[in-house]
């Protein structure tokens, strides 16, 4: 049963359109949201078993703003890239031609898996003039604060992989196992917003193509980290972080910010890995100001 969002006004307001465009042999699915005149164009990738929808709290609070938000290859309505193994350079390799596609000299914005995926791709060439990251993956995996928690998670995609495939996609998409994670990631003690966040992982966690795509692209998230890309981005980025995030730690984003030869780090309190669903108004605030965008009368 759907949950009313707590963002849904805010979103009712601005125009949105769905398209699709060929890249790379595959169907990419992208919304257009905000102005078509608007100054400043944003792609925005989200994360891990997710797809656009996940961003939607931030974008409604940044209605000037022009936001083009693909699904990832084999995630929500954009189709697998056929005879490829999704894997990170896969993934920046997509992003660099959908962007230059469709967005030329847009922001790039990832949050989580996407911030790997954008620091990859932009280090990889693709040309933009601010990066954004939120939650951005700042240090391994498997060391994070919930380290042996990402060690079952590599069970449970390894078991999925293996089994039958009608019954290890079961397995991928059982709601008890997507409702654990949400549960650990939620942070906030708003009852009515927990459930909204359940409700949004229940909808569309489970949204992947195949078991292969998705088993391809947790190797991908597990197996790298924006570090290894920092070092190679020239231009100004924003690092969006939470101080309670259970995947990266906060004081490795503070180092992260240091490999970058132009960053800023943003900290938001009481939060986890969630910035995009509990303090989206945050978020698109600090947008906002690395932007340079003015707050438009009523917003």
């Amino acid at each position: 049963m759907p949950v009313p969002s707590p963002y849904a006004d805010r979103l009712s307001r601005l125009p949105i359109e769905r398209h699709e465009v060929q890249v790379r042999g595959g169907t990419t699915a992208y919304w257009v949201y905000g102005p078509a005149d608007a100054a400043t164009t944003i792609v925005a990738v989200h994360g891990f078993r997710g797809e656009h929808h996940g961003l939607e709290p931030v974008l409604a609070y940044l209605p000037e703003v022009r936001v083009i938000a693909p699904d990832l290859p084999g995630f929500g309505e954009t189709s697998p890239l056929p005879g490829r193994t999704h894997n990170l350079d896969e993934y920046a390799g997509w992003l660099q031609d959908f962007a230059s596609v469709v967005a030329p000299g847009a922001v790039i914005l990832g949050h989580s898996f996407g911030s790997i995926v954008a620091s990859a791709a932009v280090a990889g060439g693709l040309e933009t003039p601010k990066l954004v990251l939120i939650n951005p993956i700042g240090a391994p995996a498997l060391e994070g604060p919930k380290g042996v928690m990402t060690r079952l998670a590599v069970f449970y995609y390894d078991l999925g992989a293996k089994l039958p495939e009608k019954l290890g996609t079961t397995l991928l998409r059982n709601k008890l196992i997507v409702r654990v994670m949400s549960v650990t990631m939620a942070k906030t003690k708003s009852p009515s917003l927990r459930r909204f966040i359940h409700n949004q992982h229940d909808t569309y966690f489970s949204d992947f193509a195949d078991r292969d795509v998705l088993r391809d692209a947790f190797v991908a998230s597990v197996s790298h980290d924006v570090r290894a890309f920092a070092p190679k981005i020239d231009m100004p980025t924003l690092l969006i972080a939470a101080q309670k995030d259970d995947i990266t730690p906060i004081e490795a984003e503070r180092t992260l910010a240091t490999l970058f030869t132009n960053a800023e780090l943003v900290e938001i309190a009481d939060v986890g890995h969630l910035i995009h669903y509990e303090t989206p108004a945050e978020a698109a605030g600090a947008v906002r100001q690395f932007l340079r965008i003015p707050v438009g009368r009523g917003q």
